[in-house]
C-alpha cells in the first residue's frame, strides 16, 4: 500500500528536475519571479570598468516591450560614442558623470555633442537614433544607473568619433548581453 504513494511523488521529483534542467540562462521557465540582484549574471563583456546586469530582458526573460539594466562604470570609464532604434531612460543611482548627446540625427554625422551633467537621483532620456555617450567621471567613486530600452534586443550603431558619418557606424546586433540567448532576429515591426 505504501509503495502505491511512492510512484505518484517519484514521478513528480522527475518532472521537476526535467523542468530545472530545461531551465537555461536563456528561458523563462524556471526563472523565479522575485530574484536576488546579487545572484544575477554579470559581466564587462571585455569593456574595462564596465558590469552590466541585465534584470529584465527580452531574450533572458521572455519580455516584449523593454529591457532593464543596471550598469556600473568605475571611475574614468565610458559607453562607445552610439546611438540605436529605442528610446533610452537612465535612472543614476550613484556617482556623477557626463552624457553627451548629439540630438540632430538628420545630419551626416553626429558633430559637436552637447554636454549634461548626471549626478546621483537624477534620470535623463535619450530618443531614438541619436547619438550619445555616457563618462563616469568622478575620479573615485562608480556610477551606477538602471537603463530601460524599448523594442529590445537593442540595434547598436558604433561611432569611432563625433566625426564619423551615420552612414559609416558599425552595427552590432545582437549586443553583446544578447548574443548569449539569440537564437534568430526577432521581427521589427516597423
Amino acid at each position: 500500500m505504501c509503495k502505491a504513494y511512492l510512484l505518484p511523488i517519484v514521478l513528480l521529483t522527475w518532472v521537476l528536475l526535467a523542468v530545472t534542467l530545461l531551465a537555461s540562462d536563456c528561458s523563462i521557465n524556471g526563472f523565479p519571479l522575485v530574484r536576488n540582484i546579487s545572484a544575477l549574471p554579470q559581466s564587462n563583456y571585455g569593456r574595462e570598468g564596465l558590469s552590466h546586469i541585465t534584470l529584465a530582458g527580452s531574450l533572458i526573460h521572455g519580455m516584449k516591450e523593454i529591457e532593464i539594466w543596471l550598469q556600473t562604470f568605475s571611475p574614468g570609464s565610458h559607453t562607445p560614442i552610439h546611438r540605436h532604434s529605442c528610446e533610452e531612460v537612465f535612472v543614476v543611482l550613484k556617482g556623477t558623470g557626463t552624457l553627451y548627446l548629439a540630438s540632430d540625427s538628420h545630419r551626416k554625422y553626429p558633430d559637436n555633442p552637447k554636454m549634461y551633467p548626471v549626478f546621483a537621483n537624477s534620470t535623463f532620456i535619450v530618443p531614438v537614433n541619436d547619438a550619445h555617450q555616457v563618462w563616469n567621471t568622478d575620479d573615485s567613486e562608480d556610477l551606477q544607473m538602471l537603463v530601460i530600452v524599448s523594442r529590445p534586443p537593442v540595434k547598436v550603431f558604433i561611432y569611432e568619433d563625433w566625426s564619423m558619418p551615420h552612414t559609416a557606424a558599425r552595427l552590432k546586433y545582437p549586443y553583446y548581453w544578447d548574443e548569449q540567448c539569440f537564437d534568430s532576429p526577432v521581427r521589427d515591426e516597423l
